[in-house]
């Protein structure tokens, strides 16, 4: 590629030895020489007579050497002859002093007076012909340069004709073509020769009468302008371009150039000058260009060669990079091909360690300098080298109270460099926000005594903001005053110009002559002449300096030194890359890189002594590994942590040692606010850095609770941090807001006091509505701090910003704005919505903040207050107690304001304001309502919560924030019935008409149970059918008194310790709670369900809930793997504990079969796991993974039963070992064996227990309470009671329990032994109403509840408390069998026959609501529950509600799992239904499907009643009458006798009048709404409205039109672009799939793009808005004065904004086909084919796009490319066929290396203002033997292309272990077509955020 500038290099290598030889051997070049005498003056064979100057001081001097150069001596003669003939003449050629020195020569040489203007984008005709000044109260007209020029008979040189918008030039076209002029005072200028002839026939007088000037025959213009289109501008309107003769001006010739630089460093070896011009010639030759390369700025180079004869040890290669800084100005191909030629002339230094540096040893006064010198000795390689340079007005080496500076090896380097450049040149500091470049010019000033001119510079300034502004004196008269840069120029200071990066170039290069002549020509007239010319105008025209400056003459001091600070230019783009060919001739550019590890360690050591290198290593660590990262996210975000902002993490570390790195760093990047791929980019490095989250030791709710706030004794505490009240001396301003606290709320305020007590200025950012400006002002209220208030928005300019213009009795009069209100009072000034304001104005806060000083529009500076400095009327002292406070939306999606973090986010100390979390935002609602209930409030904020999070996804538009919820709180406090559905409508209305933004917020309100849309009719319960009533089937006695004492059997009882192994910390996965209110569209008894994320092979086991009323925890375990899934319901958080290591899947056969049993207080949250075949039992603690096992026996005990059971070879199930839970809650569960004999009893919190043996075999164990367990032996059913007299007897005591039949038959007493399967027993008693209904008598008794497989429930009154006897009062059950319904499991399965039959699970009781509560396959449902006595195909099993109270049996329908495990149907035998059931405290029924889905359900009557009330109150009843009117008046009269009134005939309406009865509002009478009447009466005036109903009622034929009408339509489309409605259907099918992910991601291109369409103020306007810089030209009676909106054409020359580039590979290879049945991924494909192709509609402009495939036949299958888009739904449609049947019939391979390879170079030859290449593919690298590290490779191998791989199909975890192979954010999985939508959102926004 760059063989033609090697070409063009080795040329000019032999061109230079040539011309070497020739000028060794003493031969000369024909010459031309000018002789001049008195009269006339010649060059060559041309001659021109001299002209004595009226005004000589307008006569350029000492321009013209005494030797030009030849090619400069042809270029005077073509302008003398040109002269001659009096034609005007073009000078056009490349950027440079060249053309503009060549006509000043000219000048000289025929001492020709000059008149000078630069043209800008803001020169107006007024200021080339007449302007208006104001005098004595009367406007006159001031002639302007060309006006003077033609008059007097100057040369007017006009420069920069390129720059000058459209309709300012034509104005001199017939000046320029017949010398003539209409003047605007009337005058009119007239060519010469005519006038002469009028003055032939009229006189003088006469003449001047009708306003005739006469043009002097001697008026010429010479203009000065760049070819465009190759630079940057306007192009020639023909008209004025025919009016000129043009002249290209090329760089002086190789030889000319090279006797040039030999003056200038006579010094410097002339192989080594012949070198570096070589280099410079070679990039200016026309293949240089043709790469897209700048001119090289080669008439500066005379300025490195004085340098190097100076240093002669001097780096060329670091010399050429100051002149052409191709480091950062080029990209990576132009850098190659720069030092490609610098190595062919041997001036490339490949080591930075080689190359020689310079360092400032000494700086001293020079004593006997006429101005003032510095002697500075430089050293390098052991060379000392004395330098005079100009020095400030302080005098060398001045001390600066505010300057401290830590010098390092880098910097010192710098500053040597630096000196060297002064000593020749202005230069240039370019380098990123916070490297060190503020201080660098403080300490170079410092060095030299300069007083530093800081000059803020910002998009919109003018050339008279830079030069001169417009002003009035107080009598009224118009005046101009200097700008610091001009003050800058006369006093000799040092101007900086920050931010040259942001300034328009065509305004910067009106400084062109002041930097390279140091000459200016200012608006009112003055010029600025360089010193030496200055003094030798002075001997020349004899004048003084009074005189010459009279005549508005002034000298450039000559230690006047301009430096600007800039960014570096981002090389490609068309918005920032500002450094261009012109604007390299300006300066020296010095790079400022950031420092090094080791140097940013000694700055950071030296600023902040006491900050801990422990803690600031790592820091530093990552700062420069993000920084020399070759990924563009990472570049961006250490821009975030540059040295200042180092500096200010460590002061605020130094001062608060307990900080944590980790939030510090996060605040610093504002990672809240990060989109997700630079999220997950920082906290990866955060992970390799080793710096970790400090996670508290206490519960977040705890912790936020401990941060309060008081005032007391004078003094604020916020949490731990504590500062003095401010005594204020105007309290007036301190704001005072109504403000709730909240513990997020003053977590932020503390953090704020913490950096306010450091002095830092504060940056708050968040979404809208979050309290941003309620924190503020109460921070600044519990302060006592006086505020000023300051809002931007778009129109904001820097003059509003700071002063406000008005005109008072015609004089401009400054009105200080909020900001320099606060500066001077030293009040805190809040700057609100800053992001909606340019960033080019907002810029300017800059400089006030990092230094305290900022120049304003009236003159006045504001300054750094010094000791005992007190301000005056030009300088304000900034109060020390000023403080900034600056509020700004989040930047990026959604929000379309500007980033006024990425701009100025590092010289403030920023602070994330979020929505607050769930407990903060609660507590601050209940203060806004506290009768507003719980419930409702709790709903509100997950709504919200939910909503705000779709936000962050891009899923929705609007981020809805805390102000919405409060408003609506409000309202319900306000206003308590009206229902909630309604309320929300109030913020919801607005999306009323987006329908799909409709449908996602309706679903996100309907899934945390807010029922908008729903009626009070939508009441749909469980089926209920009669209870029969219970009877009295047998008596249990206990012990019987006629028993012998042998039938009390005395059972040993052996106290023990347990022994606890462990703990051991097992792995904790954290997953979001996604849960779903069932009760939003109907109210039923389902409250809500949620999924746990199971595996596909996970088999549920069981599940419970905690016990403690204060932590609502769900356990759920499962196998295979061993999993235990705790949910913490008000913490929106499952936990998950893999226990695959505690129980491995080793045999097939073997699987663990679990008992969950939940722990109460203080153990509360974690849960007993017990597995039944081993007698394993673990205590787990979900919250930190601790696992404890539990041993009931020796550990050799443990070791042989361990043995016995991997070794049983028994053909039947060995015997479980089972858990009783009934008291949990009270920390002690029971074990035993079945048909075991002993029971152990276990203490987990006291970690003791005992063991009971028994003389029988158990079958089962109950706890009806804690002291009498209910026994069943195993053989032959009979039942025991065992009890314990007292806790510490060695001894429990066994009773039979004899069942007596209370009918004697066979039937009652099978009954009333309650023998059927699943028999329980609840352990606690219902009440005695609660019994009283049950039976129908009043009784009030011991009682348990009871339940088997044959009977519904039954009631054991007095049991287990009397001895004496208890009656058994039962419900049998009805038998139901339906041979035609038999279980969902798998048929093939039930035919072989299973080994363990499914078990019955037993009963659940609710005592306080009198239930038993049953789960019941179809099978076993009566058919009279179903729906027309179908049984339904949704439903997989009913919930059996028995309610003895009632007398009711209720069913409720549990819905089939959404997605069946695979291995479930055979693995798992829990239960005869697959679902496990536990209860919560509150009675609230769990179940836990195979699908993992949770759910809660709500049984209980008056639970149901007080739910249902709730609910109806959340929709708000409407009574159904008509609303009315009521008006209370007042009738001024007292009430007399009561009376019916007179009855109206007529029956009209009546009001007031004490007449007429049914009346409304009056006196006496009957009547409504009245006083004083007997009684009402309702004559019937009612105000009647049209239902809703009836306005919904829209008739059935006018629907039945609109149908057809449609499909008419529809077919017609369809016929227009030849589609068969088949196809149609096909295609409806792929679209609707993907149609809100469409629609997703149409808003992300919408946001990327509506940036762009926002409209610009264009100025000089003669309609419009008042511009308030141009109030004095209004003065003055100028008509363009006005400012509009309007798009902004783009200036002709520059960049075109080009569109973002994307290319999508797609996998169409044949595994996408063979393995589509298995993840669909072949369909994941068609649908983001398509998703791309519907979204990407219309959006052409801004973004291209294209789809490639590739599979085993080629890496490259054209689908979509070019210009060529599918335009309707036909062609998409192909475009998915193609897909598709390449995909099956395809040859197998692969090409997912060869196909990414190619679409990152193929796009990246494209032109395009971003690049995209994304590939989905699935993750089957393995099997074609494809390195995933080399794919990275790919990836990552075009620095311009972003490319990323989304994973839409994998195997196994295939997709996640590859993922982690490659670059952090550029692999994602997709195993969800929905998902894609939200991953290219992050790419899009990330790569927003890498080139911001």
């Amino acid at each position: 590629m760059y063989r033609i500038v090697r070409m063009s290099a080795e040329k000019a290598l032999r061109r230079v030895r040539q011309l070497n030889g020739v000028l060794g051997t003493g031969k000369t070049s024909v010459q031309l020489r000018s002789q001049s005498t008195d009269g006339t003056v010649n060059i060559g064979d041309v001659s021109i007579q001299l002209q004595q100057a009226k005004n000589p001081e307008l006569v350029p001097v000492k321009h013209i050497s005494d030797n030009p150069p030849q090619a400069v001596m042809r270029h005077l003669r073509w302008i003398m002859q040109k002269d001659l003939l009096g034609q005007d003449v073009f000078l056009i050629g490349p950027p440079g002093p060249l053309r503009r020195a060549i006509a000043m020569q000219y000048s000289e040489l025929t001492n020709r007076e000059v008149e000078y203007i630069a043209l800008t984008r803001d020169t107006t005709e007024t200021d080339l012909k007449q302007r208006r000044e104001i005098r004595a109260s009367t406007a006159y007209y001031i002639d302007q340069c060309a006006v003077r020029a033609a008059t007097e008979g100057r040369i007017l040189v006009i420069e920069g004709i390129e720059k000058a918008e459209r309709n300012v030039l034509p104005v001199i076209n017939n000046l320029l073509e017949n010398r003539e002029m209409q003047l605007e005072d009337g005058r009119f200028l007239m060519a010469a020769d005519r006038y002469d002839k009028l003055l032939q026939d009229h006189t003088q007088e006469e003449l001047d009468s009708w306003k005739l000037v006469r043009v002097t025959e001697n008026f010429r213009v010479i203009a000065l302008g760049l070819p465009v289109p190759r630079y940057q501008g306007n192009p020639l309107d023909p008209p004025l371009r025919s009016r000129f003769q043009a002249r290209d001006i090329n760089p002086l010739p190789f030889k000319d150039q090279l006797q040039v630089l030999y003056e200038s460093g006579p010094a410097v070896p002339a192989e080594r000058v012949s070198q570096v011009l070589s280099f410079a010639t070679t990039l200016l030759t026309s293949e240089s260009t043709s790469l897209g390369l700048p001119d090289f700025p080669v008439e500066v180079l005379a300025s490195v060669i004085k340098i190097m004869n100076a240093v002669p040890n001097t780096s060329v290669h670091k010399l050429m990079q100051r002149l052409y800084p191709y480091d950062f100005l080029l990209a990576k191909e132009g850098r190659t091909a720069v030092e490609d030629i610098l190595k062919k002339f041997e001036l490339y230094e490949t080591d930075y360690k080689s190359t020689v540096h310079h360092v400032i040893q000494d700086v001293n006064q020079v004593t006997n300098a006429e101005t003032p010198t510095a002697l500075v000795t430089l050293q390098g390689q052991g060379l000392k080298f004395p330098l005079q340079v100009k020095a400030g007005p302080y005098g060398v080496k001045s001390t600066d109270p505010f300057h401290h500076f830590i010098g390092t090896p880098s910097h010192a380097n710098l500053l040597g460099d630096i000196l060297q450049s002064h000593m020749v040149h202005d230069l240039c500091l370019v380098g990123p926000k916070g490297c060190g470049k503020t201080v660098l010019t403080r300490e170079f000033a410092t060095l030299l005594g300069y007083h530093m001119e800081p000059i803020m510079l910002y998009q919109d300034m003018t050339s008279r903001d830079l030069v001169q502004q417009r002003t009035t004196l107080p009598n009224g008269d118009t005046t101009w005053r200097p700008s610091p840069l001009v003050l800058a120029a006369k006093e000799g200071s040092l101007a900086v110009l920050d931010g040259i990066h942001r300034i328009n170039p065509g305004t910067l290069a009106a400084l062109q002559r002041l930097i390279h002549d140091r000459e200016f020509n200012l608006f009112d007239g003055t010029r600025l002449l360089r010193h030496d010319r200055y003094e030798e105008l002075k001997q020349k025209t004899e004048m003084t300096d009074e005189e010459l400056q009279n005549r508005q003459v002034f000298p450039v001091h000559p230690s006047f030194r301009i430096l600007a600070l800039a960014e570096p230019p981002v090389a490609g783009s068309s918005t920032q890359q500002w450094l261009n060919s012109e604007l390299l001739t300006l300066f020296h550019y010095h790079h400022v890189k950031p420092l090094s590890y080791m140097e940013e360690m000694e700055v950071i050591q030296g600023m902040v002594p006491n900050a801990g290198q422990d803690l600031m290593e790592p820091l530093l660590k990552l700062t420069h590994r993000l920084r020399h990262s070759g990924d563009s996210t990472m570049l961006s975000l250490s821009s975030s942590l540059s040295t200042r902002q180092l500096l200010r993490i460590a002061r605020r570390m130094a001062q608060y040692p307990n900080e944590n790195v980790h939030d510090a760093i996060n605040k610093a990047c504002l990672s809240r606010f990060l989109p997700q791929l630079a999220r997950q980019s920082l906290e990866q490095s955060l992970q390799d850095a080793g710096i970790e989250q400090i996670k508290p030791t206490l519960d977040p709710m705890d912790i936020d609770k401990s941060v309060t706030c008081e005032v007391k004794d004078g003094k604020l505490r916020i949490g731990k941090t504590e500062v003095s009240i401010y005594d204020p001396e105007n309290k007036m301003m301190v704001p005072d807001v109504l403000f709730y606290e909240n513990p997020q709320h003053l977590s932020i305020m503390e953090d704020m006091l913490k950096d306010f007590l450091l002095g830092e200025h504060l940056l708050l950012v968040g979404n809208q509505g979050v309290g941003k400006n309620k924190i503020v002002d109460r921070f600044l209220h519990l302060l006592n701090r006086p505020r000023q208030y300051l809002q931007l928005h778009r129109d904001t300019t820097v003059q509003t910003l700071t002063l406000q213009p008005n005109v008072q009795d015609g004089v401009i009069v400054y009105e200080d704005s909020p900001l320099v209100r606060a500066v001077k009072l030293g009040h805190v000034l809040v700057v609100d919505e800053a992001d909606k304001a340019p960033t080019n104005v907002t810029c300017i806060l800059k400089t006030l903040v990092e230094s305290g000083e900022m120049i304003l529009a009236d003159g006045r500076r504001v300054v750094t207050g010094r000791p005992n400095q007190t301000s005056t009327e030009s300088v304000i002292v900034t109060h020390p107690d000023f403080r900034m406070i600056v509020l700004a939306n989040r930047p990026g999606f959604p929000f379309l304001g500007n980033d006024f973090f990425g701009s100025l986010g590092d010289i403030f100390s920023c602070h994330a304001v979020d929505n607050p979390n769930m407990e903060s935002e609660m507590a601050m609602l209940r203060q806004y309502g506290p009768q507003v209930p719980e419930h409702l409030l709790k709903k509100l904020v997950l709504a919200f919560g939910e909503l705000r999070d779709m936000a962050d996804q891009g899923l929705i538009a609007y981020p809805y924030s805390t102000r919405e919820v409060v408003n609506m709180v409000k309202h319900l406090q306000k206003f308590p019935d009206e229902g909630l559905s309604s309320v929300v409508r109030n913020v919801f209305d607005f999306d009323a008409y987006n329908k799909d933004m409709k449908e996602q917020i309706v679903g996100a309100l309907h899934k945390h149970g807010i029922p908008i849309g729903a009626t009070p009719e939508n009441v749909k319960l469980g089926k209920e059918l009669d209870l029969p009533e219970p009877r009295l089937v047998s008596h249990w006695t206990i012990g019987s008194q006629t028993q012998s004492s042998k039938r009390k059997l005395l059972c040993p009882v052996e106290e023990k310790q347990i022994r606890v192994k462990g703990p051991v910390f097992l792995n904790v996965k954290n997953y979001p709670l996604d849960k779903f209110e069932d009760r939003a569209t109907e109210f039923s008894e389902l409250i809500s369900h949620w999924h746990i994320p199971l595996t596909e092979s996970s088999v549920v086991s069981d599940v419970a809930a905690s016990t403690d009323f204060l932590t609502d925890i769900i356990h759920v375990a499962t196998s295979s793997p061993a999993s235990l899934y705790t949910t913490f319901t008000n913490n929106q958080a499952i936990k998950h504990v893999d226990l695959y290591d505690i129980f491995p899947n080793t045999r097939y056969s073997w699987h663990p079969k679990f008992q969950l049993a939940a722990l109460g207080s203080p153990l509360d949250g974690q849960a007993i796991l017990h597995e039944e075949q081993t007698n394993t039992i673990l205590l787990i603690d979900p919250n930190t993974g601790a696992l404890r096992r539990l041993f009931l026996g020796s550990a050799l005990e443990g070791a042989k039963d361990k043995i016995s059971g991997y070794f049983s070879q028994s053909a039947d199930d060995p015997p479980l070992y089972k858990m009783c839970k009934e008291f949990a809650s009270e920390n002690w569960v029971v074990f035993y064996e079945e048909q075991g004999s002993k029971l152990d009893v276990v203490d987990v919190l006291q970690g003791t227990g005992y063991s009971i043996d028994l003389p029988v075999n158990l079958k089962s164990v109950h706890l009806p309470s804690k002291d009498a367990w209910l026994l069943t032996e195993s053989n032959t059913n009979r039942r025991f009671l065992l009890t314990r007299p007292s806790a510490d007897m060695p001894v429990c005591q066994l009773h039979t329990v004899d069942v007596k039949p209370s009918i004697d038959d066979d039937e009652s007493e099978f009954m009333g032994r309650l023998d059927g399967k699943s028999f329980a027993v609840s352990n606690s008693p219902i009440g005695k109403v609660q019994l009283s209904e049950a039976l129908g008598q009043n009784i009030d008794c011991p009682n348990r509840l009871m339940s088997d497989s044959d009977h519904y429930a039954a009631i054991a009154v007095g049991f287990p408390d009397l001895q004496s006897g208890s009656e058994i009062y039962a419900i049998p059950r009805n038998t139901v069998a339906d041979p035609k319904i038999t279980s969902r499991s798998d048929p093939l399965f039930n035919m072989v026959g299973r080994k363990n039959p499914k078990i019955i699970k037993e009963s659940l009781f609710l005592p306080t609501a009198n239930q038993a509560i049953k789960v019941l396959p179809l099978e076993k449902i009566p058919t009279e529950v179903f729906p027309q006595g179908v049984r339904p195909k949704h439903s997989g099993a009913y919930i059996e509600v028995t309610d003895l109270g009632h007398h009711k049996l209720r069913y409720l329908p549990i819905p089939l799992p959404r997605n069946i495990p695979p291995y479930s149907a055979w693995m798992n035998n829990y239960s005869e239904t697959d679902i496990a059931m536990a209860t919560t405290p509150d009675e609230t029924i769990v179940t836990v499907d195979t699908g993992g889905c949770v759910r809660l359900w709500e049984t209980g009557v008056s639970n149901l009643q007080r739910s249902l009330s709730e609910w109806q109150q959340m929709i708000g009843q409407d009574d159904g009458r008509p609303l009315q009117i009521n008006y209370d008046r007042y009738s001024g009269k007292d009430v007399e006798e009561p009376k019916h009134g007179k009855i109206d005939e007529d029956n009209d309406p009546h009001v007031g009048g004490n007449t007429w009865a049914g009346g409304t509002g009056g006196r006496d009478t009957a009547g409504l709404g009245g006083k004083g009447g007997p009684y009402r009466l309702d004559a019937g005036h009612d105000v009647h409205q049209v239902s809703q109903a009836e306005k919904d009622a829209v008739p059935e034929e006018v629907k039945r039109a609109a149908r057809e009408m449609a499909q008419k339509a529809f077919k017609e489309r369809l016929r227009q672009i030849q589609m068969s409605e088949f196809d149609a259907e096909l295609y409806e099918k792929f679209s609707s799939g993907v149609r809100r992910q469409v629609q997703s991601l149409r808003v992300i291109l919408e946001s990327l793009q509506a940036k762009g369409k926002e409209r610009q103020w264009l100025r000089h306007q003669t309609s419009g808005d008042l511009d308030d810089a141009k109030l004095i030209e209004g003065l003055t009676g100028e008509r363009a004065i006005y400012k509009r909106r309007g798009e902004q054409d783009p200036e002709l020359g520059t960049p075109q904004v080009l569109p973002k580039r994307l290319r999508v590979v797609v996998d169409v290879s044949g595994s996408m086909y063979r393995f589509n049945g298995v993840d669909g991924r072949l369909d994941r494909v068609l649908e983001a084919a398509l998703m791309v192709m519907e979204a990407f509609d219309n959006y052409e402009k801004k973004f291209k796009y294209e789809i490639v495939g590739h599979s085993g036949e080629s890496y490259h299958i054209g689908l979509i490319t070019g210009e060529k888009v599918p335009k309707n739904n036909k062609e998409r449609l192909d475009i998915i066929k193609t897909l598709h049947a390449h995909s099956q019939f395809c040859m197998s391979g692969d090409y997912t290396l060869e196909a990414t390879k190619h679409a990152i170079e193929e796009v990246s030859k494209l032109e395009g203002d971003e690049h995209f290449v994304i590939v989905l593919s699935d993750a089957n690298f393995d099997r074609y033997g494809i390195s995933p590290s080399r794919f990275a490779q790919i990836l990552t191998s075009q620095e311009k292309v972003n490319a990323y791989a989304i994973f839409i199909g994998s195997l196994g975890d295939q997709a996640q272990r590859l993922a982690k192979k490659l670059p952090t954010g550029h692999a994602f999985i997709c195993m969800d077509t929905k998902d894609i939508p939200q991953v290219l959102q992050q790419i899009f926004t990330s790569a927003m955020l890498s080139t911001r």
